[in-house]
């Protein structure tokens, strides 16, 4: 998943950029060709293409094994499909990691692969997904750049498996505070739309629809197209008619544009209209 646009993320000879161990990280500063180009594969939904790009890289680096790895889990997130493929990249990434930072990224990584698949109904594997998070949690600092995503992905446990919601927004703000002090714009607009979520949950509307409108403001800055859909949803849900009709138009316009991904989304667009 995105990575990093630092040069030093792939095949440099600098010191490692702390984002390398926030495998969805994206620099939109960034200069590095190969990350600019990543990261345009990725925000299309191209994952295996982005992969390829990696693969010459990956062998021995833990930093671009784990990115390419992230990439592979990304895309079962939004496909529910190539379930093997993500299996073999996640143990080529924990078989190269050597220091307590690589480690805890790779076991965070694999909690989220249990978690998508135990939520989109593959296999059941929400033990997995606890497990590998508090593997992960127990071997990255507090102070750790990885630590606002692993923040986030506990807060989904909590939420969607646990049924937690007040375990759940805590996890999140500690992942909202994590990922702005990072500069971590795209997983500021994941926290910004799961604590919308629990926000209209509560029946807080005005709340739900300014986090729902910062999540979707951000990805558009970002180019983040893949997940635009999902976050025009999300804000029709909070939102008055007509402006509800319209967006979710656009998000079927894009979900169409991008192959039908998210795959999850399909049954929340079969009442838009085509625009």
């Amino acid at each position: 998943m995105s990575h990093s646009g630092r040069p030093e993320a792939v095949g440099g000879t600098g010191p490692r950029d702390p984002h390398a161990w926030n495998p969805h990280a994206h620099d939109p500063h960034a200069h590095d060709p190969r990350q600019v180009a990543v990261w345009r594969l990725r925000s299309r939904g191209c994952w295996d293409d982005a992969a390829a790009l990696l693969a010459p890289y990956a062998e021995g680096d833990p930093v671009v094994t784990l990115q390419r790895a992230a990439l592979l889990v990304e895309r079962c997130m939004f496909t529910a499909a190539g379930w093997a493929e993500a299996e073999d990249a996640l143990r080529a990434a924990e078989a190269v990691a050597r220091t307590d930072d690589e480690r805890g990224a790779a076991a965070c990584e694999r909690g989220h692969l249990a978690y998508t698949a135990t939520v989109l109904g593959a296999r059941d594997r929400a033990d997995e997904a606890r497990a590998a998070l508090g593997r992960s949690a127990a071997l990255l600092a507090p102070s750790a750049p990885g630590r606002p995503l692993l923040d986030f992905r506990r807060g989904l446990i909590a939420e969607h498996i646990a049924d937690s919601p007040q375990a759940a927004r805590a996890a999140y703000r500690r992942a909202h505070a994590g990922a702005t002090a990072q500069g971590d714009l795209l997983l500021c607009s994941s926290t910004w739309r799961h604590l919308a979520g629990l926000a209209l949950r509560d029946g807080e509307l005005a709340e739900a629809r300014h986090g729902f409108a910062e999540s979707l403001r951000l990805r558009e800055e970002l180019g983040y197209l893949i997940g635009t859909a999902p976050a025009l949803v999300a804000l029709a849900e909070a939102e008055p008619e007509p402006e509800a009709t319209r967006l979710r138009a656009e998000a079927a316009r894009l979900f169409r544009l991008l192959g039908g991904h998210p795959t999850w989304l399909a049954d929340q667009l079969t009442t838009a209209p085509a625009a």
